[in-house]
């Protein structure tokens, strides 16, 4: 999952990314609002953080032009306005949700869970084959074995896993799983598949993860 923070305030915006990436989100920072807006409308992403009062640009006009392409994505509000007039126009203008500085990180996270949880409930389970993963609880198991992974493993085989069955490119790789800010070098992936495939396949287990010959990748079964 790929988040974009859109914070003047650094000392917030290395807290959110830090912390986020902690919870294996990939995270993108703008600190001001045009970087920020042309970012939005460039790249893709599954969920938007935006201060309200960023320079530049600001979160509102923000809010309005990223729903004109893209109405779908989910956009939080951070902001330090608390009245119910602030939250009605914050909301009004396009937004999911809305969070008052401070808050407590925690609360921020359910509200995330909140905004990326699918629109038809399904189990917070992923599974393929006996490979299961618990989204709630960042648990990776094959059979009956639970599999020690990395925040950036995990968040690879995430996605592959919510895209299995389809070709997921290099490209789309790299803007899911590493930072807008990350050398494009794709071969960085090749690295974290290998390491994959030695935790997953142990044992002598089937292979779920294979290569599609200068393309990328697809989760599947034999």
């Amino acid at each position: 999952m790929r988040i974009l923070v859109i914070e003047d305030e650094p000392g917030i915006a290395d807290f959110l990314k830090e912390g986020l990436e902690e919870e294996y989100y990939a995270v993108d920072v703008a600190y001001d609002g045009k970087t920020g807006l042309e970012m939005a409308l460039t790249n893709e992403y599954d969920l938007l953080l935006i201060d309200w009062m960023v320079p530049g640009v600001s979160g509102i006009e923000i809010c309005r032009q990223v729903r004109k392409i893209q109405p779908d994505v989910p956009i939080i509000f951070l902001t330090a306005r608390d009245t119910v007039e602030d939250t009605v126009f914050g909301l009004d203008s396009g937004a999911n949700d809305y969070i008052k500085k401070p808050f407590q990180f925690e609360e921020l996270l359910a509200r995330i869970r909140v905004q990326l949880r699918p629109k038809t409930e399904k189990p917070q389970v992923l599974q393929l084959a006996d490979l299961t993963m618990n989204l709630q609880t960042h648990q990776v198991f094959r059979g009956e074995e639970e599999i020690a992974l990395t925040p950036r493993e995990y968040a690879l085989l995430e996605f592959l896993l919510r895209h299995q069955g389809q070709v997921c490119t290099r490209t789309r790789i790299l803007e899911h799983v590493w930072d807008v800010h990350f050398d494009r070098d794709s071969s960085i992936i090749d690295v974290y598949i290998n390491a994959l495939r030695k935790k997953l396949n142990k044992n002598n287990r089937t292979n779920l993860i294979h290569t599609i010959h200068g393309v990328g990748y697809i989760a599947r079964e034999p």
